[in-house]
């Protein structure tokens, strides 16, 4: 605190940060993404351990063998499946009483906001079927969740069958300390927000059900299940939810550990580990999957049934079976094993899983970075805002009023004490959140308008509305502070210097606090808007900053995103299929905040959008 009290060394800090403030700027850009690259490495990523003591060591005994028997009940479940047209609800209702369950069903219905057509949808009616296992050792205080999803055509049989199996043989057991719901759900995601919804008494969407459920206990944790072969190669883990959300990481660490015991190979993100932690190799390969990880949790969409869970603050895992090239090959009773050994762990526990981390990112399954060590990363990029912020703001307000010592502001205009006219920058703030505003409503509220006056379906005009109005807004507000501000006066000449001072600061605080809900996105939008938001201004060469801040909006962030995952996903997309993955993107996101109130459409709309409008309005502020 001297170093600011003092005056002498108040000027030189300030000095200091004005002189060398570019040089600062690229140094901690530079420090930011060289941190995040080297988060793959072994020394920021130490090995996954077990916290919770309940679940510390994998000494159960697992004696599933009804594998067999899961593949038959897989091919009666896909006949009558066949036969129904969808979700064969009385044989599963006739199935889980013999099996000893507790059957209960439930109808649901929803009319989306607009046709989804990646699955071609709109009026969804559908019904799930679950069998409560009534554990014989307490009285229905906590329960756990083993789902999987009627999917259309062949997928998906196989994991109903062994879930199924599971039931008949848990039943069988007396060890049950909590109760064990086995849910089948229509329709994906929409199915499973409708039963989580009525199971919890809220109704957070529009989803419409049927009355009362039969209820367990409290649900401590929650496994979905994708299985659609006789056979698996490996099993692949997802952990992303809804918002990002991740579960605590101790369940992951259980999932990995009975895989181990069981020699069920695993994997994430699709890929494998290595064992050379220490070659280049093996860096590239933990860099793929950190990289993959952070675009699939930026984005916001739960990577399985899983995502809706957690929203409940029940930890949950979504397990897909792969059956590829390998040739080593897994039958269902090594799977069901797996899923019996974290189950009974599960049944042990006395408190809900708090000890291990939710806030992680992992290079392998073995190896996370937590959050104390990934967040220095963000933390230099935002650095770059606030050195130019300060910049700015020592440039408006002299340190000392009365020194006749005057910082040099040759690249930034005339030196005036004259105050800046902020009346002048009300009409573009108004107009940059208008536009976000209407970028958020009008595409959903105006499809019925578009579809009567131009040749689209419904789903095209709403995506082609949300394109048109992102593009337009940016013609609007360049202009508007001439009509208050008067342009060639010296309140004008600064005004654009308060502007991006108060844009700075905005967006600093946006992708602080997005940071801290979702480390992943937070982190993209900076490294994209950081370097375009310093180096805006009126003064220099206007093209070329044009350019990049045009390559700093989030649209064309999402558009990166893609190709570069499917690069890291060995299959790279043509120009073509890039672009018809961005437009299915934005009409996937846009379901996702109305059916299940992703935050990620509104915040791009109503907080990223106008900020980035603020540093356009900088750019032609002259």
């Amino acid at each position: 605190m001297g170093l600011l009290s003092d005056p002498h060394c108040r000027r030189a800090l300030a000095r200091l940060i004005v002189g060398f403030n570019t040089h600062l700027c690229v140094l901690s850009y530079v420090l930011g993404l060289g941190w995040f690259l080297a988060l793959a490495f072994p020394p920021l990523a130490p090995r996954t351990y077990m916290s919770e003591n309940a679940m510390g060591s994998t000494m159960v005994e697992e004696r599933f063998g009804l594998g067999e028997r899961a593949l038959a009940l897989a091919r009666d479940f896909a006949a009558h499946k066949k036969r129904a047209g969808g979700m064969p609800t009385a044989w599963l209702e006739k199935t889980m009483w013999s099996l000893g369950l507790e059957v209960h069903q439930q109808q649901f219905s929803l009319t989306l906001p607009f046709p989804d057509e990646s699955r071609e949808r709109y009026l969804v009616r559908g019904t799930n079927v679950y069998g409560i296992l009534r554990a014989p050792r307490a009285a229905s205080t906590e329960a756990l969740v083993l789902s999987s999803g009627c999917a259309p055509g062949p997928h998906n049989n196989q994991a109903v069958g062994l879930l199924l199996a599971l039931a008949a043989y848990f039943r069988g057991q007396i060890y049950w300390a909590k109760d064990i719901i086995f849910l089948v759900n229509e329709h994906d995601l929409l199915g499973m927000e409708a039963w989580l919804q009525a199971y919890h008494d809220v109704n957070i969407t529009a989803v419409r059900s049927s009355g009362p459920l039969g209820r367990a206990g409290a649900i401590q944790a929650a496994i979905s299940l994708e299985l659609s072969s006789d056979v698996v190669t490996s099993v692949d883990v997802a952990v992303e939810g809804l918002n990002g959300q991740l579960p605590n990481l101790d369940l992951l660490n259980l999932f990995n550990a009975f895989c181990q015991k069981n020699g069920l190979l695993c994997t994430i993100q699709g890929k494998l580990q290595r064992s050379d932690w220490d070659s280049l190799p093996a860096y590239g390969r933990s860099l793929q999957t950190l990289l993959l990880m952070v675009l699939a949790q930026a984005s916001g969409r739960p990577r399985g049934e899983h995502g809706l869970f957690l929203r409940y603050r029940i930890e949950a895992l979504t397990l897909r079976g792969i059956n590829s090239f390998r040739q080593y090959k897994y039958d269902m009773s090594t799977v069901g094993k797996t899923l019996e050994g974290m189950f009974r762990k599960l049944n042990n526990l006395l408190e809900r899983l708090h000890q291990s981390y939710f806030f992680y990112l992992l290079p392998s399954l073995s190896r996370f970075v937590s959050i104390g060590v990934y967040m220095p990363a963000f933390g230099f990029l935002i650095l770059v805002l606030i050195l130019r912020a300060l910049d700015l703001w020592m440039k408006l307000n002299r340190m000392d009023p009365g020194s006749t010592e005057q910082l040099s502001d040759s690249n930034h205009g005339p030196s005036t004490t004259e105050a800046p006219r902020l009346l002048a920058l009300v009409p573009p703030v108004l107009v940059c959140h208008a536009a976000g505003l209407a970028l958020y409503s009008l595409p959903v509220l105006g499809q019925s308008v578009a579809t009567q006056h131009f040749p689209v379906a419904e789903a095209e005009a709403v995506v082609l509305t949300l394109i048109a109005i992102y593009v337009a807004g940016m013609a609007l507000p360049h202009s508007t502070h001439r009509v208050l501000g008067g342009p060639g006066s010296a309140a004008a000449a600064r005004g654009w210097m308060v502007l991006k001072l108060l844009a700075l600061l905005y967006l600093a605080a946006q992708l602080t606090a997005l940071a801290l809900l979702n480390f992943s996105l937070g982190f993209l939008l900076a490294v994209t808007m950081v370097p375009a938001a310093a180096a805006a201004s009126p003064t220099g060469p206007r093209v070329l900053l044009a350019l990049v801040l045009v390559l700093a909006t989030p649209a064309v962030t999402l558009l990166l995103g893609i190709f570069l995952e499917r690069e890291l996903l060995e299959a790279p997309a043509a120009l073509g299929e890039g672009w018809q993955r961005f437009l299915g993107a934005l009409g996937q996101g846009l379901l996702l905040h109305h059916l299940h109130g992703a935050f990620l459409c509104p915040l791009l709309a109503l907080g990223t959008y106008p900020c980035w409008l603020l540093l356009w309005n900088v750019l032609f502020w002259d």
